[in-house]
């Protein structure tokens, strides 16, 4: 009977094993895979592989800036979409200095107005060949749940839930009906693992964009389109600027420039769901160790002095 039982105890872990080392390696297999044991000489560029246009929303700070400048760096055009028109014409500038012969395009829209922007932004995105698109936008709002206004509750799902959702579809459709074997990339982060205390409704909103893109990228895959969902941890960001800690950086934080050249090269090898940075990998392979409702807990003390609101 203890045999039989150290048996069926055996196979359970060995079966539980296989399922973390598939979920955690999965995507430094792949990585491991193109760029150390296939021909160099084979493997495309991003502009090879998608086009010569992207478009990225939340361009004017942060990840969605540096992503836009490192797709120019790469011979991209770019197409910058943000609220912010003089943010957008300064990063606008910053590419033309540095990347002479790539064009960009700033088209100004405040997200967090829901659905009446789209019909004016899709407007003007048909008039491009657009094969790579960067869902990047995204708001936080500290505090309780009970402290909020109805605006901030409204704001932040236009922001995080509608514009994910109302773009994935419209790109998705666009490059289906064109034939287009483009990219989609959904930016989310790795609140989207638990819930997390004090951020609840930004953690709540990344766990939609998690669920949501997986299912996309098999729809998607259909027609030889990639959906990358992007889930960074702690980056040197504005949305982070609570944290005197996490503004210093460090080997698991870096910067956004840094974060973002590794995206982006995680995305010409293909990877269709990676937190982007080799050391988020590992992180992630850690924390994946830890029962989520310890990882809340944990969670409910560091955003606990969360104060300031961060958009």
């Amino acid at each position: 009977m203890l045999d039989a039982l150290s048996r069926l105890l055996s196979i359970i872990g060995l079966y539980a094993l296989g399922c973390y080392l598939y979920e955690q390696l999965r995507a430094p297999y792949r990585l491991l895979k193109i760029r150390w044991l296939s021909d160099p000489q084979k493997r495309l560029s991003l502009k090879e592989r998608f086009g010569s246009w992207a478009a990225i929303t939340g361009s004017s700070d942060g990840i969605g800036k540096e992503y836009a400048k490192e797709l120019a760096r790469q011979g991209i055009n770019v197409v910058l979409i943000a609220r912010n028109e003089e943010k957008l014409q300064k990063v606008a500038n910053e590419i033309g200095e540095k990347s002479k012969q790539v064009e960009t395009k700033i088209i100004i829209t405040d997200f967090a107005k829901g659905s009446e922007v789209y019909e004016k932004l899709e407007n003007e995105l048909d008039q491009l060949p657009i094969g790579i698109f960067v869902n990047n936008v995204g708001m936080g709002l500290p505090g309780l749940v009970c402290e909020w206004t109805r605006q901030d509750t409204l704001e932040i799902l236009n922001t995080n839930v509608v514009a994910v959702s109302e773009l994935s579809r419209y790109f998705f459709h666009r490059m289906k009906v064109a034939k287009i074997k483009g990219a989609i990339v959904n930016v989310s982060s790795g609140t989207e693992h638990q819930p997390i205390p004090n951020i609840a409704f930004y953690a709540a909103t990344k766990a939609y964009t998690r669920s949501f893109t997986l299912a996309l990228q098999l729809e998607a895959a259909l027609y030889g389109i990639q959906v990358q969902l992007l889930s960074p941890n702690f980056v040197v960001t504005k949305i982070n600027s609570y944290s005197k800690r996490i503004m210093r950086g460090g080997l698991l934080i870096p910067s956004a420039q840094e974060y973002a050249r590794s995206a982006v090269n995680q995305l010409k090898d293909g990877v269709d769901y990676t937190p982007g940075y080799i050391w988020h990998h590992v992180q992630n392979a850690a924390s994946a160790l830890i029962p989520w409702r310890l990882r809340s807990r944990v969670a409910l003390k560091i955003f606990a002095d969360r104060n300031t609101k961060t958009k």
